[in-house]
């Protein structure tokens, strides 16, 4: 084995991103879990991750809707998360 089939999806997630393990984790995570049943692989996100050259970190769930607009992982999507609003959304 090389160097570079080592390292797990999550670390090189947490790389791409500047941030932890434990986050990279819980982002691959929910990006599955934004499929209702059949749920993609975390080498096949972080492929899809690599391919989209997103500059910051996205949405788990916008990652998923990509997936399937793209054919990438052609399955049912759950709903999406709940909108959280900014301070200034909620007093404007």
């Amino acid at each position: 084995m090389t160097a570079k089939e080592k390292i797990k999806a999550y670390e090189e997630i947490a790389r791409m991103f500047a941030i932890s393990n434990e986050s990279a984790k819980y982002f691959l995570n929910h990006v599955q879990k934004s499929f209702k049943l059949e749920r993609p692989p975390h080498k096949l996100i972080l492929e899809f991750v690599r391919e989209k050259k997103y500059g910051v970190k996205p949405v788990p769930y916008d990652v998923a809707s990509a997936m399937k607009e793209g054919g990438v992982w052609d399955f049912a999507l759950g709903s999406p998360p709940p909108k959280t609003e900014d301070e200034e959304d909620l007093y404007s």
